[in-house]
């Protein structure tokens, strides 16, 4: 299927995309917030800096959007029709990132939970809470 927009389009449109405070994020933060746990974010001084840290857990939570780290199974997690190959090369090297940056927390003696940008509904959420009070 072709690209409904012209690469300087689409360009400009991908350059736009967010790393940070995305709204799955929020909603995350927001859920943990109001269930009683207070957090920090963005640790950078830990492996693929955590979007949530709970320290007090031991927990670090990552907020992962879909098509980005490639949610097996997801109808979000699509590869552009475009310039096929170099997509593959840069999912795949997200998701060897990804493994790694886990494996490392879990190392440093962390627990690590990954939340899916298609997973913030309440029902997901209350599983990780119970997860991260466990």
């Amino acid at each position: 299927m072709a690209d409904i927009v012209d690469r300087a389009t689409r360009s400009r449109m991908m350059s736009g995309i967010r790393g940070a405070d995305t709204t799955p994020e929020r909603l995350v933060r927001s859920y943990l917030h109001r269930a009683g746990l207070r957090f920090r974010l963005h640790a950078r001084d830990l492996p693929g800096s955590p979007d949530v840290l709970l320290p007090r857990w031991r927990t670090a939570v990552f907020v992962h959007g879909c098509y980005w780290h490639r949610h097996r199974g997801c109808r979000f997690a699509t590869t552009p029709s475009t310039n096929r190959a170099f997509w593959r090369r840069k999912f795949a090297a997200n998701e060897a990132r990804d493994r790694r940056n886990v494996r490392r927390l879990r190392a440093l003696g962390w627990r690590v939970i990954t939340v899916w940008e298609c997973r913030t509904d309440d029902r997901t959420l209350e599983r990780v809470v119970r997860r991260i009070r466990a």
